[in-house]
């Protein structure tokens, strides 16, 4: 079985004190559990927060980037896809994730989380506003998913790993023509 890859999305510029502290402590809980870490890939606020704490534990970081050059790639990226897509990528970045975590919000992160709830993708939000998290919960009928910190949100995401094998689809070969 292939590991599971959560995806940390949240504001580049924007994001606050409190959502990098977040992403940067995520990102380590991540690698600790052997998990991929997926972000948008650049060099600034939730995404090189994210993807530094799970360098620093030892993770494999993937950064999945707006541009067709590798100018404003975190340092921390293992494996960086060049999408040449801008914003169109948050759809690779959503479909390509077991589990998408939000650390704050923006108009990229609101983006994002709309698509995840579109695809049925779990979603758990961290440092959410009351309004963030209404305006999410009425676009679904399936729960949105709030964490207060960093170990509740892996609280959550154990759960869910563990209590669907749809998460994590197998691979599947067949030799058939």
């Amino acid at each position: 079985m292939r590991k599971p890859i959560v995806g940390i999305m949240g504001p580049g510029r924007g994001a606050t004190h409190a959502d990098i502290a977040v992403a940067y402590e995520l990102g380590q809980c991540i690698a600790q559990q052997g998990w991929l870490l997926l972000t948008g890939g650049r060099n600034e606020g939730v995404m090189h927060a994210a993807s530094q704490g799970a360098k620093d534990a030892g993770g494999l970081i993937i950064g999945i980037l707006p541009g067709s050059d590798p100018v404003g790639i975190s340092s921390a990226v293992d494996i960086p896809i060049l999408t040449g897509m801008g914003n169109a990528r948050n759809n690779i970045n959503v479909l390509s994730s077991d589990i998408v975590m939000v650390c704050g919000m923006g108009c990229g992160t609101a983006s994002e989380v709309a698509l995840a709830l579109k695809v049925q993708k779990p979603v758990i939000l961290l440092n959410a506003s009351d309004v963030s998290q209404a305006f999410f919960q009425q676009l679904t009928d399936s729960p949105v998913l709030v964490a207060i910190d960093p170990a509740q949100a892996m609280a959550i995401a154990h759960n869910l790993f563990n209590s669907t094998a749809q998460l994590l689809p197998s691979p599947k070969f067949s030799l058939e023509r």
